[in-house]
């Protein structure tokens, strides 16, 4: 193939690669620890040089970043005071990191809320975690937007 492609991913075990990939990945990780206060400290400390740094540095990723697993809920709740906070209360108690609460103004007694939330500490699979939040008070609809069939609830 003689014109690289861009945007193509390959799962490939690092044992495999050469070793300039795990050292970009480690310096990208002591600058975001605040550990190396540059680009160049980070290089220098990870054992690689800067240009290898900047060469490689929005391409390569360590798997667990990349494969960060998101949950997207959209929801149809019932308009009463206390619903969106049991809905975040059952997010917290699974150990779901919640990032997003986009909430629309209620309507006919109704309010629809999207949430989504970092799932790699949760103590339940999705599965019956949606379960959990379709059997919460005031949840009318839930639909499961994060690459899996919806599960929804009617009451």
């Amino acid at each position: 193939m003689s014109e690289k492609q861009h945007g193509r991913f390959l799962l490939v075990d690092a044992a495999a690669l050469p070793d300039v990939f795990e050292r970009v990945i480690e310096a990208k990780r002591l600058l975001q620890t605040g550990e190396a206060l540059s680009a160049s400290d980070a290089a220098r400390r990870a054992g690689i040089s800067r240009s290898a740094f900047y060469k490689y540095k929005d391409a390569v990723f360590p798997y667990d970043e990349g494969a960060r697993r998101i949950l997207t809920v959209h929801f149809v709740l019932s308009d009463h005071p206390g619903v969106l906070s049991s809905v975040l209360a059952a997010f917290a108690a699974a150990g779901a990191n919640v990032l997003t609460v986009n909430q629309n103004i209620p309507a006919d007694g109704t309010a629809t809320v999207s949430i989504s939330a970092r799932t790699e500490r949760m103590t339940l699979s999705t599965e019956r975690f949606l379960r959990q939040l379709t059997s919460l008070s005031g949840v009318r609809r839930l639909s499961h937007i994060a690459g899996n069939d919806g599960l929804e609830k009617k009451e």
